[in-house]
C-alpha cells in the first residue's frame, strides 16, 4: 500500500504565448482548469501505475472540491481520509507559455490546515512493506510528523522537495528516499549544480538515504551505496512540463513498492515523466501503465 500525504489543488491554467514579465501583460491564450496539486498528482499517479493508494488530505466545501477529486476517485484512490473543511479548496493558478515552460503560484486554501494529528491519520496500520510519499505542499510541521512516524513504524518514506523550503534541510534526512530537482538540491546540499555528482556522493553518505536528483530533458540520477545511476529520458517535444515531476514520484513509489529494483523503478517513472509532458495539465497528463510499457519497448 502507498499512502499519498499532501496537498489537493483545482488548476486554473492559462496557456500564453510567453511568460510574462514582472509588471508585463500578455495578450491572447487559452484557459483551462484541471484538478492538481502535488500530493493529488502522485497519487494518482502512483495509481494509474498500477499501485494500491490511499489519498491523505484536506478540500474545501466549495464547487471545486469535487472537480479537484474527480480522477482520483475514477481511478480508484482510496479518498476515505480526505476530509472537508470550511473554507476553500486550495488553488494553482498555473502559466504555460508555447515551448512548455510553466510559473506557478499555489493559494494552499484547506491544505493549510493539515495538522500533525491527520500525519498520524496518514500512518495508521502502516508497518513495514507499505510506503509513504510526501511533498511540502502542507504545513510542514505534519510532514514532519509523518515522516518521524514512518521512520518509527518501519515504512519506507520518499520525500519530494518540492516546492523548495527553509527548513526543508532540517526534515530531509528524516526520509529513507529524497527525491529533488536539480535546483532544489543545489539549495539542499549548499553546493553548485556544477558540483551535482560529488555533493550527491557525499549527500547520500552522509545521510545514508538514496537521493534522486531529476535533470529535466536530461533523464535522472540516483545515489545509492556509493553507486549512481543515470536514466535518461524519453527524446520528446514538451508541450507542458507541469506534472512531468509529480508524475515521476508518483511512478517511483509505485515500482518500489512492488519490489522493482532501483534502476528499473527510475526507468519507469523517467518514461512516465517524459509522456506526462505531451499533454496540457497536469492530472489529465499522467500516462496509464499501459502507454508507458509501450514507450519503453519503443
Amino acid at each position: 500500500m502507498i499512502t499519498v500525504f499532501g496537498s489537493t489543488n483545482l488548476d486554473q491554467i492559462g496557456t500564453v504565448p510567453r511568460l510574462p514579465q514582472p509588471g508585463e501583460t500578455v495578450a491572447g491564450g487559452v484557459f483551462s482548469m484541471a484538478a492538481g496539486g502535488k500530493g493529488a498528482n502522485q497519487a494518482l499517479a502512483a495509481r494509474r501505475a498500477g499501485a494500491a493508494v490511499r489519498h491523505v488530505s484536506a478540500v474545501g466545501r466549495d464547487s471545486f472540491a469535487d472537480a479537484a477529486l474527480a480522477l482520483l476517485a475514477a481511478a480508484g484512490v482510496d479518498l476515505g481520509a480526505v476530509r472537508r473543511t470550511e473554507g476553500a479548496t486550495g488553488i494553482a493558478m498555473i502559466f504555460v507559455d508555447a515551448a512548455g515552460e510553466n510559473v506557478i503560484a499555489v493559494l494552499p486554501g484547506a491544505n493549510g490546515t493539515i495538522t500533525a494529528a491527520d500525519a498520524a491519520v496518514a500512518l495508521n496500520g502502516l508497518g513495514q512493506g507499505d510506503l509513504l510519499l510526501v511533498q511540502q505542499e502542507i504545513p510542514q510541521a505534519a510532514t514532519r510528523r509523518a515522516l518521524e512516524l514512518a521512520r518509527a513504524q518501519g515504512v519506507t518514506s520518499v520525500l519530494n522537495t518540492a516546492p523548495f523550503l527553509a527548513d526543508t534541510a532540517d526534515i530531509a534526512p528524516l526520509a529513507d528516499i529524497v527525491v529533488a530537482n536539480e535546483t532544489e538540491f543545489a539549495l539542499l546540499s549548499g553546493r553548485p549544480e556544477s558540483d551535482l555528482d560529488a555533493a550527491m556522493a557525499d549527500w547520500a553518505a552522509a545521510h545514508d538515504q538514496i537521493l534522486i536528483v531529476t535533470l529535466g530533458g536530461d533523464g535522472v540520477k540516483a545515489m545509492t551505496d556509493g553507486k549512481l545511476l543515470h536514466i535518461a529520458a524519453l527524446p520528446i517535444k514538451p508541450v507542458d512540463t507541469v506534472g512531468a515531476g509529480d508524475t515521476f514520484c508518483g511512478y517511483l513509489a509505485a515500482g518500489l513498492n512492488a519490489g522493482l529494483d532501483l534502476e528499473t523503478a527510475l526507468r519507469r517513472a523517467a518514461a512516465a515523466g517524459s509522456l506526462a509532458c505531451l499533454k496540457p495539465g497536469a492530472q489529465p497528463a499522467i500516462p496509464v501503465a499501459s502507454e508507458v510499457d509501450a514507450a519503453l519497448a519503443e
